[in-house]
């Protein structure tokens, strides 16, 4: 029966709501355990769900470009070199951060004002009750202008980074030797 199989099969139009509250679900309870671990390796395993779960929130909304870029950059780059300096500068990498009180209600006003704002920002913007998609800006087209068109400022990035690796590793050598 034909009709069955429509049924039985969802269509994506039916999964994305779903989708998009479980990758925003993820994201906000993963961030939400950043902030509130005291280890720091652990900090990190959450960090990396948060940013995989920001990637998931960018492939629900169609932007494959910065999803993919999300995941190599942030989850993939970032994360691993944070983990690295953890690693490399601590002479202990399992050590609790414990914040004084001060810092703690420093902390929780700064993140309430920014979440009070952002409610303001949220409530005054008027969203499309369409989908709208930008046209002709496909990951093959970015591509392209990076190597073309960009090439000198990507490769200036390329090797900004590669120094501050180098000397991070230098300075973690150097103070494991004093």
């Amino acid at each position: 029966m034909p009709g069955l199989d429509a049924q039985v099969t969802p269509s994506i139009q039916a999964v994305e709501p779903a989708l998009f509250y479980a990758f925003a679900v993820l994201t906000c309870v993963s961030a939400w355990a950043v902030v509130a671990t005291a280890n720091i390796v652990r900090m990190s395993v959450y960090l990396l769900l948060t940013l995989g779960g920001a990637a998931g929130l960018y492939f629900v909304m169609n932007a494959e470009f910065l999803a993919a870029i999300q995941l190599i950059v942030y989850a993939g780059g970032t994360l691993i070199l944070i983990v690295f300096g953890v690693m490399l500068t601590s002479k202990n990498p399992f050590m609790q951060l414990k914040p004084r009180p001060s810092e703690v209600f420093a902390g929780g006003l700064i993140a309430f004002c920014i979440g009070a704002l952002l409610l303001v920002a949220m409530a005054g913007t008027d969203l499309p009750q369409a989908e709208t998609r930008v046209v002709g800006y496909d990951v093959d087209v970015i591509g392209r202008a990076l190597l073309t068109t960009y090439l000198v400022p990507f490769e200036v990035a390329a090797v900004l980074l590669l120094i501050v690796m180098i000397a991070a590793a230098y300075m973690a050598r150097v103070r494991a030797s004093d």
